[in-house]
């Protein structure tokens, strides 16, 4: 068995996302939604009521085990990020309209499923940066915010408050355990949220979270909201603020003009517009940065789950050989660029049938390295 390490300091992460797992997306896991017209884990935990209990539990037992923390560390993976949503602790969140006359309609035991996976960490040697990826009332409108849509989480003080009371308790928990390299204070806020707000409310998360967690030990980060970094200049900096890291997630299958890039296009803008970013972003932010989310996705089809209209890939052209190349040079382009941060993590660990967005299957076709260790 091997032993629990320090958390990962001044070490290049190499990592991937546990999506889909204490965060229901339905495009990763289909078949948990069949026969239902829920588009969210909101809409799936109200529509099932009492039967949601025992559904979740068997997907949070089966969908990521033991096995898996096993296989990551053995290729050299070296960190999780694991999305968790604000009613991890307790049925004590705010209400929101979604949830119907159901006042507290989440399902409680997911933080013994996360205590679980800090266990697996602490034996396979890697570490976990948890991330509050569902606050109340949404913060973005995606399935991924918990409620598909709605984007309220800015608009009532005790939505803003229960987001930062859940950091709070993330810190208190999880505060001596040896595998914390972090805790993210809100996944993708949307781009039109008041920066200025999220500017606050991450003061706040950050001094929730250092009331329990030492500077030294464990990073607080945060994601840009969609916006460049020099909305963030200077924001968070000087010797009051330590061990702070800003988050990127990037992607090229979710606007029109990437997703009509053929593969050079792609690997352009990998190789060349990355890569400039990457080095003005390390140059001028002033911050550590993780990619935090990226994927080999390049079509549109897994949008159609929340995106009429998608775009056709121009792969029509290509034989199986080709886009097995292409998949693996996209791949192979971003790590080279990404490899320029202080780290990343693929989005996500697994998935049902989106093989480019499945860690696993990527490594299996040979689309991404087998062994990622130094």
């Amino acid at each position: 068995m091997m032993q629990s390490q320090p958390r990962i300091l001044g070490k290049k992460v190499r990592g991937v996302n546990l999506g889909g797992w204490l965060v229901l997306e339905k495009w990763m896991t289909p078949s948990l939604f069949e026969g239902l017209s829920a588009r969210d884990e909101t809409a799936w935990c109200v529509e099932l009521g009492k039967q949601a209990g025992p559904r979740l539990r068997e997907h949070w037992n089966i969908f990521i085990r033991r096995d898996d923390f096993a296989w990551l560390a053995q290729i050299g993976i070296n960190a999780v990020r694991i999305p968790v949503g604000h009613w991890l602790f307790a049925a004590d969140y705010p209400y929101h309209p979604s949830y119907g006359e159901n006042r507290h309609p989440f399902v409680q035991g997911g933080v013994e499923i996360l205590d679980r996976a800090f266990d697996w960490a602490e034996e396979f040697g890697l570490s976990i940066l948890v991330d509050l990826h569902a606050a109340p009332g949404c913060q973005n409108g995606f399935d991924n915010g918990g409620i598909q849509d709605v984007c309220e989480w800015h608009t009532q003080e005790a939505y803003i408050e229960y987001a930062v009371k859940t950091l709070e308790r993330l810190a208190q928990r999880y505060a001596n355990r040896p595998v914390l390299l972090g805790i993210e204070v809100l996944n993708e806020p949307r781009w039109d949220l008041d920066t200025a707000l999220l500017q606050r409310y991450t003061l706040a998360g950050y001094r929730a979270i250092r009331q329990y967690c030492n500077a030294e030990q464990v990073a607080v980060v945060f994601h840009d909201g969609f916006r460049g970094f020099r909305d963030y200049q200077g924001f968070i900096s000087g010797p009051g603020y330590q061990n702070v890291i800003f988050d990127i997630h990037r992607y090229q299958c979710f606007v029109r003009e990437d997703v009509e890039l053929d593969i050079f296009g792609h690997l352009q803008k990998a190789v060349v517009d990355w890569k400039n970013e990457a080095e003005d972003i390390i140059t001028h932010s002033g911050l550590p940065t993780y990619v935090g989310e990226w994927s080999l996705g390049l079509d549109l089809k897994m949008t159609e789950t929340w995106a009429a209209g998608a775009f056709d890939y121009p792969q029509n052209t290509m034989d199986d050989f080709q886009l097995n190349l292409a998949y693996r040079g996209y791949a192979a382009a971003q790590l080279a660029c990404f490899e320029k941060y202080l780290g990343w993590f693929f989005w996500s660990y697994k998935t049902e049938t989106m093989l480019h967005w499945s860690f696993r299957d990527c490594v299996a076709r040979g689309w991404l390295p087998d062994n990622f260790a130094c």
